[in-house]
């Protein structure tokens, strides 16, 4: 089953859970259809980063784009936060007619006939603006996690941590 929405109201990446027990989700607004999707804190670090790429490259060609602010949303993910789906495959276009992004997303494939290819779960146009309030909030989400350790990089538990750097011992 396929949902595609051509207006988006809200599009956000949120966590449910303690850091170092986070899950991620990605929710889609349009109207008064919600869509959640779990995926993982890497695939949104990596979605985040390349449709930055992605509005850098559109802005630097296109001077006309550059008018809207980014749509900060920092408001929490909307109530029930179900999964629809697990995100296993992203692909990220721009369509310079409607002058939107375009993402598709495809939920992982548990079957064993691989040679049939399915249409994406989700497909949703964004605007630049949209899509910069995402990968600002995407960075932000991300990095509200555990800190890093400075001496080995492993992040760092609430109840403490054995850095390998220390052979052992607690700092």
């Amino acid at each position: 089953m396929s949902f595609e929405f051509q207006e988006v109201d809200r599009f956000v990446t949120g966590t449910v859970g303690e850091p170092g027990e986070r899950q991620f989700f990605l929710q889609v607004r349009s109207s008064n259809r919600l869509m959640s999707a779990a995926l993982e804190k890497s695939q949104a670090l990596a979605m985040a980063q390349r449709l930055d790429l992605l509005v850098k490259q559109v802005l630097k060609e296109d001077l006309s784009l550059r008018s809207k602010a980014p749509e900060r949303d920092d408001l929490p993910l909307e109530q029930p936060i179900d999964s629809d789906f697990v995100v296993g495959a992203i692909s990220i276009t721009w369509d310079g007619e409607q002058q939107r992004i375009i993402i598709e997303l495809y939920s992982i494939n548990d079957s064993e006939d691989d040679e049939e290819v399915e249409d994406a779960d989700l497909v949703f146009w964004l605007t630049i603006s949209q899509a910069q309030g995402f990968v600002w909030r995407t960075h932000a989400v991300v990095n509200a996690g555990r800190l890093p350790c400075p001496f080995c990089a492993i992040p760092i538990d609430p109840r403490g941590h054995l850095c390998p750097r220390a052979n052992g011992y607690r700092r």
